[in-house]
């Protein structure tokens, strides 16, 4: 992929975490309590309509980059 198509890419995904953000604390502030575990329901229903989008490959090779740059971030701050 071109470096064109790579921060065209970046830049859609980009607004996409800003839009899903956006509702995430809509919906924290509305779970009130429960916050933490609305949160966590929504990885979960995120992930399972993920995979019907596209393929249960496709979601695991995303899920394993996000987890190596919160390892990654973690390390920074040690």
């Amino acid at each position: 992929m071109s470096d064109a198509n790579n921060s065209a890419a970046e830049q859609l995904f980009d607004k996409a975490l800003d839009i899903a953000e956006k509702h995430l604390e809509a919906a924290m502030k509305e779970a009130g309590p429960l916050s933490a575990y609305v949160s966590v329901a929504m990885i979960e229903v995120a992930v399972n309509q993920a995979v019907d989008e596209t393929s249960h490959t496709d979601v695991v090779d995303m899920l394993r980059d996000l987890a190596n740059q919160i390892e990654q971030d973690a390390d920074e701050e040690e």
